[in-house]
Parts: structure tokens; sequence; C-alpha cells
């Protein structure tokens, strides 16, 4: 079930985010996504509009929303594959007419998921962060 996230949830969003970035980002150090859970918990959750996706009452996954961005979209590493992610995206998908978002061009799997899902590369550059070359993707024309 997808509902609107409460702070109630932030533990359990941030270990989400941390375990599930670490994970796909394997070529970024985990030190660089341990550095930045006080952000993400401080400034970027507190910014966007968030939901979180529950099963059996515990919190799974989730995403955010920050204008017209996906900031962010991660499912718990023990829970992919299960759909989640599809639910989620289609979830986020139903809020705005066009959506943006960035995926680095070294996460495959995302970029492919991205573009099963109607997404479409509008640009690549570096990512200021981690100096990773990433794709800047959307459903629409911006």
């Amino acid at each position: 079930m997808i509902k609107k996230y409460n702070p109630n949830d932030v533990d359990s969003v941030l270990e989400i985010w941390l375990e599930a970035s670490v994970k796909a980002h394997d070529f970024v150090s985990a030190d660089f996504w341990e550095s930045q859970v006080e952000n993400m918990r401080e400034i970027y959750i507190p910014a966007s509009e968030v939901y979180v996706y529950e099963t059996e009452s515990k919190v799974v996954g989730f995403y955010a929303l920050y204008e017209n961005n996906l900031a962010a979209i991660f499912v718990s590493p023990a829970f992919q594959g299960q759909g989640i992610g599809k639910h989620l995206l289609s979830h986020a998908k139903s809020q705005r007419s066009v959506l943006n978002l960035s995926v680095y061009k070294e996460n495959q799997a995302s970029y492919r998921f991205y573009l099963s899902q109607g997404f479409s590369v509008i640009s690549e550059q570096q990512d200021v962060h981690t100096g990773h070359p990433e794709y800047t993707m959307s459903t629409g024309i911006t």
C-alpha cells in the first residue's frame, strides 16, 4: 500500500535509502552515501513530497518528489524484484504531468527500468557530488 510519508517513517526511509544506494551504486564509495544520511534527514526529505510503500505495516520502499523531479525512488533490497518499484513509479507519475529524474550512467539496471517505464534521456552530464556521469531522463518534453 502506498501512503503519504509521515515523520515516524524517517528511520525506515533512511535505512532503505542507504542500503539500496550502496547496493545500486557500487561504483561510488559507501562512505559517500553514509556521509549523506543527515542531509537526507534534515534537508532533502523535509523539502520533498514523499510517499512510502508498506507491506504488513512495514515501510519497504519510498519515493520523493521535488517540484517535477523524482528526487529519489528506492526499494529495500530484500523486497526488490516484486513490482514495488513499478507501483511507486506509477504513483509518482500520477502526481505530475511531466516527471524528470537523474540516474547514473553506470547504474544500468535502473537506467533500463526507467526506459521500460516510458522515460527518455534528455541530457547527459557529470554529477557534481560524485563526478560520475549521469543521465537526465523525462516522461515528457521539458
